[in-house]
């Protein structure tokens, strides 16, 4: 079998163990995202992939070439988050969600580092200062793609879900910032001699860098869109300006010893944040481009799922310590945003559950924890514990936020609903069934 076949053969069985497994998610009441992870765990390089069977599976192999699907998805979602940065949502959760989602995250660093930090003076053979710091800050990041795909699947709607996506959105922008000072805190303490410049300008430079792209981008977007007006090429122009700066945020030079990066997230949602406030058109686009992606996400969650490494539960340690890094987190995150909810006056439910779906994590978790790696031995556990980390969460994460927007009554309970309508038999004379929609 040829090597496109290969991949195209391992695609498809990925797309439809995903579906096949979401129809099983929704007869026990879990979320279709926690479906597609657990798919992607059965036909990795763990179970399905370890047979090395042509085609059947996914293989470590595979997944390096998916990245691509990676890539682009996380493009998509990221601009779909921008749709709630909209002038006339930021008037109303604007001022409350950036409050929360600097708080929570800075609270979270301070909780996880605390209790890392006195796990290092217990254990210090295995968890260094400099990792239990670093650890902190990569608490910070709270995963959008899983959150996002909770929120559209049960049509989640209400004030809670109204701060979450902005409070996400901003939490990467501050966790790149947090994980930065805490970064070259602990490369200092690793290796001593530390371009402490490079260390904190590199990282405000990639959210300003980012952010400006997104915003160039945005403004050529919605000039372009003016020249088409049939809604096929509209959302073919949605999806040709998403593959771009998605393509232009993978750039990155060097000047001088300031090592220069974009972040597709961040570009991908200011493209969207610019596009949705510029565009008169832009909901129903939107809305256009939700449906075509559907297959890509899944695919990317599957791939996700795949992407998780079960070799982190083989060492004792490492499950210690990601046990407690993982209470801590959970801890700061839900106290964090209850707090900050208070502080700024908000709705007894934004402060009761706002906290439960900020529990996910993923890919900027796992972006801070390869850059750890430049530690040596301290990058390796920072990176181990990670993993161990997103595993959980990606798994359980997803039901949690479920279970909070339910509480939260921003997730209403809905009747049997198929897109096939409901089909009626007909009892007259007329030779043909009638289907109603």
């Amino acid at each position: 079998m040829s090597s496109t076949a290969s991949i195209l053969l391992s695609l498809s069985v990925s797309l439809l163990c995903g579906l096949l497994l979401s129809r099983l998610a929704k007869r026990i009441q879990l979320p279709a995202v926690t479906a597609y992870l657990v798919a992607g765990v059965l036909i990795g390089p763990f179970v399905l992939g370890s047979l090395d069977i042509n085609g059947i599976g996914i293989t470590a192999e595979h997944i390096e070439k998916f990245g691509i699907i990676s890539d682009l998805a996380l493009g998509f979602i990221a601009f779909s988050m921008g749709n709630e940065f909209r002038r006339s949502q930021l008037r109303e959760v604007g001022r409350r969600a950036a409050i929360i989602g600097v708080f929570q995250a800075v609270f979270t660093t301070i909780i996880v580092d605390a209790s890392l930090i006195g796990l290092h003076f217990i254990m210090p053979d295995r968890l260094s200062l400099s990792a239990a710091i670093v650890l902190g800050a990569v608490a910070t990041a709270t995963a959008p793609a899983a959150t996002l795909m909770v929120v559209r699947q049960y049509k989640a709607k209400g004030p809670v879900t109204d701060t979450l996506l902005p409070v996400v959105a901003i939490d990467d922008a501050v966790g790149l910032v947090v994980f930065a000072i805490s970064f070259g805190a602990a490369k200092s303490l690793s290796l001593g001699d530390v371009d402490i410049l490079s260390i904190i300008l590199e990282p405000l430079l990639e959210v300003i860098l980012s952010l400006a792209l997104g915003l160039i981008m945005g403004a050529l977007f919605t000039q372009c869109e003016k020249y088409f007006h049939s809604r096929s090429k509209r959302t073919s122009v949605s999806v040709t300006f998403v593959m771009l700066t998605v393509a232009l945020s993978s750039i990155s030079f060097n000047i001088g010893n300031i090592h220069v990066a974009f972040s597709s997230l961040l570009s991908c949602m200011m493209l969207g944040t610019v596009f949705c406030n510029m565009c008169d058109v832009s909901e129903e686009l939107m809305d256009r481009m939700d449906r075509w992606t559907a297959p890509v996400l899944i695919l990317f969650f599957v791939i996700s799922g795949a992407e998780l490494d079960l070799s982190v539960f083989g060492e004792s340690a490492v499950v210690l310590i990601g046990i407690a890094y993982i209470l801590s987190r959970s801890l700061g995150k839900y106290f964090g945003a209850g707090i900050s909810a208070r502080m700024t006056v908000s709705e007894s439910n934004i402060v009761k559950y706002l906290g439960i779906t900020l529990l996910p994590q993923a890919g900027v978790a796992l972006g801070m924890a390869l850059k750890a790696m430049e530690l040596g031995p301290d990058g390796a556990i920072v990176r181990n514990i990670t993993l161990f980390a997103v595993l959980i969460y990606e798994i359980v994460g997803p039901y949690l936020t479920k279970v909070a927007l339910t509480g939260a009554g921003e997730i209403k309970a809905e009747g049997k609903t198929s897109a096939r309508g409901q089909r009626v038999k007909s009892y007259t004379f007329e030779p043909h069934d009638i289907y109603l929609p």
